[in-house]
């Protein structure tokens, strides 16, 4: 059965993007794609954005400076979209959850031996961090501090007690670490 996996850029002082919604990605080396980009889409069941996020996502993916192979390689991937405003969600494979946040992660499971991965989505992710559903987190630390801006791990969060499962470095100067939940 795969994993709820939070999977984020974020910046030294823990951001996901700046004040001004800058976001906070790495230099696109080949090290970020082998290790971190290729083995999250490989592993990944279904990909699960908050409207925010997935409105970036469909804009980028569907300009003319998105790379086609990935664009059509992403829109094929399962999305589920978190929302209670957004109407319509048209962007490939995609459906629009509403409700129980715990019974849709229950079902999403049941579906598919792959890892759903919540890409961004600060304030999802917080959300499932306080249902005590994540089992991992993949972050890709930046070398940057942006001072402000939207944190992965909103104010008010009950403490998490994470251990080191791996670190990897990457050639932008970048640290891919992943943690799982310590026994308590």
């Amino acid at each position: 059965m795969g994993k709820v996996v939070v999977s984020s850029f974020i910046s030294l002082d823990g951001y996901i993007e700046a004040s001004n919604r800058e976001m906070i990605a790495p230099a696109p080396t080949p090290d970020l794609f082998r290790y971190f980009i290729e083995p999250a889409l490989q592993r990944s069941g279904v990909l699960i954005y908050g409207r925010v996020t997935y409105g970036g996502m469909v804009g980028y993916w569907t300009s003319p400076a998105a790379d086609p192979a990935e664009a059509a390689r992403l829109a094929a991937t399962r999305k589920v979209v978190f929302s209670r405003t957004l109407q319509r969600a048209d962007w490939g494979v995609v459906e629009i959850a509403r409700g129980d946040l715990v019974g849709v992660v229950s079902q999403l499971k049941r579906e598919t031996d792959k890892d759903l991965i919540i890409l961004g989505s600060a304030g999802l992710a917080s959300d499932f961090m306080e249902a005590s559903l994540v089992e991992e987190y993949r972050l890709l630390v930046n070398p940057i501090v942006f001072g402000g801006g939207t944190p992965l791990f909103r104010q008010g969060l009950s403490r998490l007690r994470l251990k080191l499962v791996d670190a990897r470095p990457f050639d932008s100067g970048s640290v891919l670490l992943t943690h799982e939940p310590a026994a308590a």
